[in-house]
């Protein structure tokens, strides 16, 4: 699957995305199940949690991996895991964990791929993101308020710095289409301590809301020392993608459709429902460009 959608949706400019969903589950038995944080629900509730992968480029947007998550109480438990088929030598592994090998894994198979987008559940970690600059990728993730970032010689929450940034900073731009029309922000970039700032340079970047002041949001971004805010908030903008694939996945394949309580029978039919939501995301991606082609004149 993902040498499929490599091949098929894959540009030089190629943005990785990391994001988990959950699936409301009744019951002890199905794999991984437990009392947690669900995103789809936006509270706690007896579900299962999939970490997963998705691709985005100018030719499409698809998921390309995934795995469950499994609580301490899982695999604390080794004989509730053997009846949930859980192989022997599947352990602990945070959230985090599972999207750095998910991302490590599309970099070994060859995934064309320039950057990473994230939310500040793996944005403010800094072994993700040190993972990241280590594979030579670029990265814009979400951070938290009380993200503290190194200026100078002092290390400062981001959310101090916001009042040090000058009106003539700000600069109104679209992060991409949204259903009303592009989603315009104003954005502020300042660059931030690097060990090696020739070869590979960070900054903060904040998120303004248009109508409300107030609502900001910080991103922790680092790449090539060339890169532009608009480079930063196009790929700011592209983490929406994955919600989107987790709409079409659930809606049009079936991602949340499964009656299975086993470690392979989830494996499986998530499995199966990504290669749909890629083949259709191929397709759509091959009418379009016929279609533009046509209309250029070079049928």
């Amino acid at each position: 699957m993902i040498a499929y959608v490599a091949e098929e949706l894959g540009t030089p400019e190629g943005v990785l995305i990391v994001d988990e969903t959950g699936f409301l589950k009744k019951g002890t038995k199905s794999c991984g199940v437990a009392r947690q944080y669900s995103g789809t629900a936006g509270r706690i509730e007896n579900s299962q949690i999939g970490v997963f992968l998705a691709y985005a480029s100018a030719k499409g947007r698809a998921l390309i991996d995934r795995t469950l998550y499994l609580p301490k109480e899982w695999t604390d438990n080794r004989k509730r895991c053997n009846e949930a088929g859980v192989p022997k030598d599947v352990g602990f592994a945070t959230k985090l964990v599972q999207a750095s090998r998910m991302i490590e894994r599309a970099v070994a198979a060859g995934v064309p791929v320039k950057w990473v987008t994230a939310d500040s559940v793996y944005g403010s970690d800094y072994s993700f993101r040190n993972g990241l600059e280590t594979q030579g990728l670029g990265y814009v993730v979400g951070v938290r308020s009380d993200f503290a970032v190194s200026v100078g010689f002092r290390q400062v929450p981001v959310k101090a710095l916001l009042e040090g940034v000058p009106a003539s900073a700000w600069h109104r731009l679209s992060c991409g289409a949204g259903t009303k029309g592009p989603r315009m922000y104003d954005w502020a970039i300042m660059p931030v301590n690097c060990p090696r700032p020739k070869m590979y340079a960070r900054w903060l970047l904040i998120r303004r809301n248009t109508t409300d002041p107030t609502e900001v949001t910080f991103f922790a971004c680092g790449g090539p020392p060339r890169t532009t805010l608009a480079d930063l908030v196009r790929i700011a903008g592209m983490r929406w993608a994955i919600e989107e694939c987790f709409e079409l996945a659930k809606s049009d394949c079936g991602l949340d459709e499964y009656e299975v309580r086993s470690w392979i029978g989830w494996y499986r039919h998530t499995t199966l429902s990504l290669f749909a939501l890629a083949a259709a995301t191929v397709i759509r991606s091959r009418i379009s460009h016929t279609s533009t082609r046509k209309k250029g004149g070079i049928a």
